[in-house]
């Protein structure tokens, strides 16, 4: 019994102290908890601290405020008159490139004035651009193209010691410049003067003077040189005063050989010894020998030009075909002006005082009254 009460002594001394501990883990817990929520705190104190003293460090500054900012009562870029100068001298450097590049891109022939300036021949006339049948103009002696060939014609005769050239040819660089109508206009007009003038179609290739003068085209030109001396049976008489048309008659294979040979020296001598004046409509002078090879045969040529059509390389290259033949060139026509876009102006007049001529504002003038005009044609 004694061995049972000791154990059970133990037994409840072991259990106080197992409750004795539970209470001190309990108590510890508790201890442990409040110093992790003071050290949490003591964290964030410590923080709030810190960024407190940043912030009062910031707000010390050793910057003053002199004088009070004021906004601007106009922009300190772009400036409006620089700006405007620059862009201007730009604009002159790209106008003049431009007109620079389209005068090496454009080089024809523009005005009579060019003439001189870019080919260094003379100028013997301009004929004015019409609307109508050139021929059917010409017929009237009192209209502008008439006038304009008659001036032609005057200045031709200072082209020679001898005045009017006995032999002419016509020439041109490219077709349809107006070459067969001049022609066949001084034809008409020089015929007009009391002169004999036989107007030869020598465009062996395409002719046209048959078809501009309405006559037959079955003898001509190819068969006096094959060898066929009957000139009268090889021309035609027109109703014109004076004048007389030769064309080409039939077509030969190949029309350089054929003026080539010693037969067409002979040909114009023939028809000089008939005629006063012999005028030759020739073929386009680039890309054919037949121009250069007439124009060498003749006494002198006239080179036909219409502004704008050939450039300036081709017309100094079948100029220079002509004269390295040995061709004489007495000057430049320049056809088909439109007067409505050149400074041309004419006036008209007759009687006493009245004027008759008309003036060229590009520095050339022709014409004088009508009692002067009358006095060439009976000189002539």
């Amino acid at each position: 019994m004694s061995r049972e009460r000791q154990v059970a002594a133990q037994f409840n001394a072991m259990k106080q102290d197992l409750d004795r501990q539970r209470r001190d883990t309990i108590q510890f817990n508790i201890y442990q908890r409040e110093a992790d929520t003071n050290r949490e705190l003591y964290d964030a104190l410590l923080q709030r601290y810190k960024e407190i003293g940043v912030a009062g460090s910031v707000g010390a500054s050793n910057i003053a405020v002199v004088d009070q900012a004021e906004p601007s009562t106009s922009p300190s870029a772009p400036k409006l008159s620089v700006n405007l100068g620059i862009a201007l001298l730009i604009g002159i450097g790209l106008a003049l490139a431009a007109v620079l590049a389209l005068e090496q891109i454009d080089e024809g022939i523009r005005s009579p004035a060019d003439v001189w300036h870019l080919l260094k021949l003379p100028l013997l006339g301009n004929v004015p651009l019409t609307g109508g049948d050139p021929m059917d103009e010409l017929a009237d002696v009192k209209s502008r193209i008439s006038e304009s060939y008659f001036s032609i014609r005057s200045a031709l005769a200072f082209s020679t010691t001898h005045g009017l050239p006995s032999s002419l040819a016509v020439v041109s660089t490219q077709p349809s410049e107006g070459k067969s109508t001049t022609a066949a206009a001084l034809a008409t007009i020089i015929g007009r003067t009391g002169k004999s003038v036989l107007l030869v179609d020598a465009d062996l290739r395409s002719p046209s003077v048959h078809h501009l003068m309405e006559v037959p085209n079955v003898r001509g030109f190819s068969n006096l040189l094959t060898g066929d001396d009957d000139v009268q049976a090889c021309l035609t008489k027109t109703s014109l005063k004076g004048l007389s048309v030769m064309p080409t008659g039939p077509l030969p294979p190949s029309p350089s050989e054929l003026l080539s040979s010693d037969r067409l020296a002979e040909v114009i001598a023939m028809l000089c010894t008939e005629f006063d004046h012999v005028i030759f409509d020739a073929p386009p002078v680039l890309g054919l020998a037949d121009a250069p090879l007439i124009g060498r045969a003749v006494e002198g040529s006239i080179y036909v030009i219409e502004p704008g059509r050939a450039p300036v390389r081709g017309i100094r290259s079948a100029i220079q075909r002509i004269q390295m033949l040995g061709g004489v060139l007495f000057g430049v026509i320049v056809t088909k002006i439109d007067l409505t876009r050149q400074h041309y102006g004419y006036s008209y007049g007759y009687g006493y005082g009245y004027g008759y001529g008309y003036g060229y504002g590009d520095g050339y003038s022709y014409g004088s009254n009508r009692k002067d005009n009358s006095d060439e044609r009976d000189a002539a």
